[in-house]
């Protein structure tokens, strides 16, 4: 059973929300992808919420560029958590699909990360999941610890090197 729906709006968006499916599997949460316009295929959009939440999704991820109006969209059609993802497009840096995502009606939320920001809606959605889910709060739990261990493990190495040779390793 999947428990995350991820929606684009354009395949276009996958190289940004490749990120988000793959935090997903890191975490073993059940996903589905799909590529679903708010304005081109309105009824596919509402169509794939109605049978989300009939097949036991448990938070919606959308994302899109431009107008930014997928993640509205699929609020609009759910009371289950949705998590917007402003797509980076070379308009204003994504900053149109920023203000489209975040500026949502009172009663209509829409949880929203940093533009391009797909692995937070990820691991966003896992946290909301987690809460009824205690194996998968360990692994996100884990997954922080690991992040930690990564940061400390560079300032080892920094402190070991000069700034010089740090970043001719980075390069490698």
């Amino acid at each position: 059973m999947k428990k995350v729906a991820v929606i684009m709006g354009s395949d276009s968006d996958l190289p940004q929300m490749a990120a988000a499916a793959k935090i997903l599997a890191e975490l073993q949460v059940p996903y589905a992808i799909h590529v679903s316009s708010a304005h081109r295929t309105p009824e596919k959009t509402h169509a794939l919420v109605t049978a989300g939440e009939k097949n036991g999704v448990k938070v919606f991820i959308a994302a899109a560029g431009g107008a930014a109006h997928l993640a509205g969209v699929v609020a609009a059609a759910t009371a289950l958590p949705v998590i917007g993802v402003p797509i980076a497009t070379n308009v204003m840096g994504g900053m149109d699909s920023l203000l489209s995502t975040v500026q949502m009606p009172p009663g209509i939320p829409v949880a929203t990360v940093a533009i391009g920001g797909a692995k937070n809606a990820g691991i966003l959605a896992a946290q909301i999941l987690s809460i009824s889910d205690s194996a998968l709060a360990d692994r996100v739990k884990a997954y922080r610890k690991d992040m930690g261990n990564t940061v400390e493990k560079k300032d080892e190495k920094l402190q070991s090197l000069t700034v010089e040779a740090y970043l001719e390793q980075m390069k490698k």
